[in-house]
This record gives structure tokens, C-alpha cells and sequence, in this order.
């Protein structure tokens, strides 16, 4: 594992709210606006953009916990904006916080955290559970 950051690093990315992306369950779709498990998703690929580049190849990235606090809604067409901070790095686990804004509203907040690991560490792993 390489680490070129330093604590108050940031990474963007950019989401254009699909339709896919709204709230939606077995029974049907809940409202037409990004639902908060597609805005998890999308801050934790926020997060992942610092594992991306300090994982070796043979190193992968798994996350270890999200908290996302949802504040506003966001519509389908609208552009959300997420940025990630680095907040801490303990051994091989990466803390960030983010926030998710669309206009000039902040439509989400949160903490998230993942671990780099020896990618033959987590095929053990998930060969484990396999096999029971």
C-alpha cells in the first residue's frame, strides 16, 4: 500500500440523477428523487477514488462502514456534486468524510470508511463463507 495523501485531501466526483437512482422497492417506486442506498453508493466510489490509487496490484479495497446523513432531495436531471476528505488513515484503513451538494443545497453528509487488503486475504475470506 502506497500513500501520496495527506489528511485534508479531497476527491470529487460528479452524478447526474437517473431515474435508476430513485427510491424504489419491491413494491414499487417510493418517490421520484435520488433515493439515500443510490447516494450511499455513490459517496462510497466518492471515498473509493483515494483507495484507487494507493492500493498495489495486489491489494483491493472493501468497505468497512458508511453513515450517510440524507438532508434534501435531489431530482431526476440534477447534477450532485460529492466530495470526499480525507479525515484519517489508520494502517490500512482510509476514514473519509463527504458531502453530496446540487445547486447551492447540501443534500447529503457523512463518514465512510474501507480497508486495503491482500487480494489472496479476501479470496480467503469470501472462500470461507462459501464453503461455510
Amino acid at each position: 500500500m502506497q500513500n501520496p495523501f495527506q489528511k485534508g485531501d479531497k476527491k470529487q466526483f460528479q452524478r447526474i440523477v437517473r431515474q435508476e437512482d430513485c427510491a424504489a422497492f419491491d413494491s414499487g417506486q417510493v418517490h421520484p428523487v435520488y433515493a439515500t442506498f443510490a447516494l450511499a453508493r455513490d459517496a462510497e466510489w466518492t471515498c473509493r477514488l483515494f483507495v484507487l490509487e494507493m492500493k498495489e496490484n495486489d491489494e483491493e479495497g472493501i468497505g468497512t462502514f458508511i453513515h450517510v446523513e440524507h438532508h434534501a432531495p435531489a431530482l431526476v436531471g440534477e447534477q450532485v456534486n460529492f466530495e470526499a476528505v480525507l479525515d484519517s488513515l489508520n494502517g490500512n484503513e482510509i476514514i473519509c468524510t463527504f458531502t453530496a451538494k446540487t445547486q447551492n443545497r447540501i443534500i447529503a453528509s457523512g463518514k465512510q470508511g474501507q480497508k486495503i487488503l491482500k487480494k489472496e486475504k479476501l479470496e480467503m475470506l469470501f472462500g470461507k463463507l462459501k464453503h461455510g
